[in-house]
């Protein structure tokens, strides 16, 4: 007989209970070492953080869970036997793996009892409680560390007088208690050796002292002591009413919990940098004389943040803010930030809006109301901006009120929406919610938070390899399914993403992000390991492929970039090719100084290259060049064809051709190519 399972309340409601046994935060403190610690060697590699990604681990939302139940009663912090303590283990994965089924099942359910033309069951927002809660981090710790820097630099004053610390004062003690907990945490492995394992415990790392910080941050112990206070969890909020999955949990904006006078414990500092980033939102609300100052402050982080960054691939001088659209006299639009580079633009609209707590429980109309406003209105707002773009009858006006003096002759425009805060699931959510369209110069939009962008300037840090990825990633759209989006630049990164839009749809897990994990550390935090994970950044760095993409990457033309992308779509096979041919092209020139030449067919016979390697000065190379890739476009019947001249003495580039219309029979052709008399 089959049974019932149990409802997701009733599972909770054990799970609670459990939290609840005495020295049960000694589970707790596994489940953060073993969950939330990456051990390696000398130095960290893909692997090291693969067994992060292990389906047997808790993710963070889960661990976080634990800890707001277990803080609902004052706890018991005695360690218990080796074994209650591991049988506390087993029955918390067991009801949590209960609880993830329970959430799931009713839209299993509807699936499994739907039509074959029934709506989309993930378009409601029951559906998508679950992938909300297991969305999985939306930043790296470092992010929430340092970006608040950025985020609050116009509130520092409020701080200071509100707080009793200014925003650098609370990242230098931030950053000194991860310090901290980072030794404690192989103080503790080491002292196990020495100890019973009846007195193994990992809590012990988790805990500190306020005159510990106060000597590893430097700051004052006044200072150390204001800032812990303002992110411990009231003992009203504490007991508060925390009764469902998606309830409220206290311990997620307040993580730090006090022991004693001056003895705290912090289980995950994830939390804690987090909770800076995310929290003080919450106390310029309560400040109504203040609340409308960091709501414009919000606005502008944003907005400078997201140029910063495309500064960093672009340049300063190809980055713009706050263009305001005019025809003649009135103003039809604003964008927040417009980055142009070889006759293409990218449109950024962004928006500080939260996920509500009512949404987070499944509330339909709260949960489209949050994606409106944090999603679907910046993407209307870009979409509209985009239209005026190549119109020449608009003038672009950039916040110092001159106007842009830039070409307007784009040939793709692509629409950015950027959130200032973790929108939890947000790519699945656009996937299920948001209205496009897409024109021959405007893409479809690429949805994203300030954390995924920053990844991504700083991972693909040249125009070519940017707008590559960018154009790859929003035409295959729909094609590709991932609850993270840095899984999608990791694959990226080390397969070349691809996807054949006619039947395929990819589904990457969040594993596939660990070697841009591992490159953000090593960058970010000092981690030893790879910078740049292995892949289409490395593979030929050091090959004549390698080099042309390095002296085209940052040519602003839109022709060559053209080129490059053709270029960074080849397969490996089709690389070797060209690198082979190339070879052979400068030895032949190496032995008699004449001009030789070859060609490539590729994608199907839609396009192809013709390679030239001679030492012709311009006025003969140019046309020569230009006349065969003519003749083997007609020949070849195809969409485009693209030419490359090299100077043989070193392998530079001498100049690069396009030629991309439709083919169409000639009879002026024919003469030329198959009539003429030999």
């Amino acid at each position: 007989m089959k049974i019932n399972p149990r409802t997701e309340s009733e599972v909770f409601s054990q799970l609670a209970k459990l939290c609840a046994s005495p020295g049960y935060i000694h589970a707790i403190a596994f489940f953060c070492f073993r969950d939330n610690t990456i051990g390696f060697a000398n130095e960290m590699v893909d692997k090291d953080i693969l067994k992060q990604y292990s389906p047997e681990h808790l993710i963070r939302t889960e661990i976080s869970t634990l800890i707001g139940l277990a803080c609902k009663d004052k706890f018991d912090i005695q360690l218990p036997n080796p074994k209650i303590t591991q049988k506390y283990i087993d029955e918390t994965e067991s009801l949590l793996n209960e609880l993830h089924q329970s959430m799931m099942q009713p839209t299993i359910d509807k699936i499994l009892n739907s039509s074959k033309n029934a709506s989309n069951p993930f378009s409601n927002g029951a559906a998508l409680r679950e992938p909300i809660f297991y969305s999985g981090d939306a930043a790296y710790h470092f992010q929430y560390r340092d970006l608040s820097l950025q985020k609050y630099k116009n509130d520092n004053t409020w701080f200071k007088t509100n707080k009793g610390y200014s925003i650098q004062q609370a990242h230098s003690i931030i950053s000194a208690i991860s310090r901290i907990q980072n030794q404690k945490i192989n103080d503790t492995l080491n002292n196990m050796i020495y100890n019973h394992p009846d007195q193994w415990t990992f809590l012990p790392a988790y805990k500190f002292t306020v005159n510990e910080i106060t000597a590893e941050s430097r700051e004052d112990k006044l200072t150390v002591k204001s800032f812990i206070t303002s992110f411990v969890a009231n003992k009203n909020v504490c007991t508060s009413e925390f009764t469902s999955i998606n309830d409220f949990n206290p311990l997620i904006a307040y993580p730090l919990i006090q022991l004693s006078e001056n003895e705290y414990l912090l289980f995950q500092n994830y939390s804690l940098m987090e909770a800076f980033y995310e929290t003080p939102f919450y106390w310029f609300i309560e400040d109504k004389s203040y609340k409308d100052i960091a709501q414009k402050n919000r606005g502008v982080f944003t907005e400078d943040f997201s140029k910063e960054i495309l500064q960093r691939v672009f340049g300063e001088n190809h980055v713009f803010t706050n263009v305001n659209i005019y025809n003649k006299k009135n103003r039809v639009g604003e964008i927040d930030v417009l980055a142009i580079f070889a006759h293409r633009a990218i449109i950024v609209q962004a928006k500080s809006k939260k996920l509500t707590i009512e949404a987070r429980k499944g509330n339909d109309n709260y949960l489209r109301d949050d994606f409106k406003k944090a999603v679907q209105d910046a993407y209307d707002q870009a979409f509209h901006c985009a239209t005026f773009l190549n119109n020449k009858d608009y003038s672009l006006i950039d916040s110092n009120g001159i106007e842009l003096d830039i070409k307007r002759e784009f040939k793709a425009i692509y629409p950015f929406c950027v959130t200032s805060d973790h929108y939890p699931s947000l790519s699945f959510q656009a996937r299920q919610f948001l209205k496009c369209q897409a024109t021959n110069s405007i893409m479809l939009p690429f949805v994203m938070d300030v954390f995924s962008l920053d990844v991504l300037c700083e991972i693909l840090r040249s125009p070519l390899h940017f707008l590559s990825y960018v154009n790859r990633r929003v035409h295959y759209g729909d094609k590709i399914l991932s609850n993270n989006e840095l899984a999608i630049l990791s694959y990226h990164i080390k397969n070349n993403l691809w996807v054949d839009v006619d039947d395929t749809l990819m589904v990457l897990d969040d594993d596939f992000s660990a070697a841009i994990d591992l490159a953000m550390l090593a960058r970010r935090d000092n981690v030893p390991g790879k910078t740049t994970p292995e892949g289409i950044l490395t593979k030929y760095q050091d090959t004549f492929f390698g080099r042309l993409i390095n002296q085209i990457d940052k040519i602003d033309d839109s022709g060559i970039i053209d080129f490059g992308f053709l270029l960074l779509e080849l397969s490996g096979d089709t690389i070797e090719e060209l690198n082979n041919g190339i070879s052979i092209l400068l030895e032949l020139y190496k032995r008699d100084n004449k001009h030789h030449d070859f060609s490539l067919v590729i994608k199907d016979g839609s396009t192809g290259i013709t390679i030239h390697c001679n030492n012709d000065d311009m006025s003969r190379a140019l046309p020569e060049l230009e006349k065969h890739c003519m003749y083997r476009k007609y020949i070849e019947k195809a969409k485009s064809w693209f030419g490359l001249c090299i100077n043989p003495p070193d392998s530079q580039i001498k100049l690069v051709v396009g030629f991309d219309y439709k083919w169409e029979h000639s009879n002026e052709m024919d003469d030329i190519l198959f009539n003429s008399k030999t």
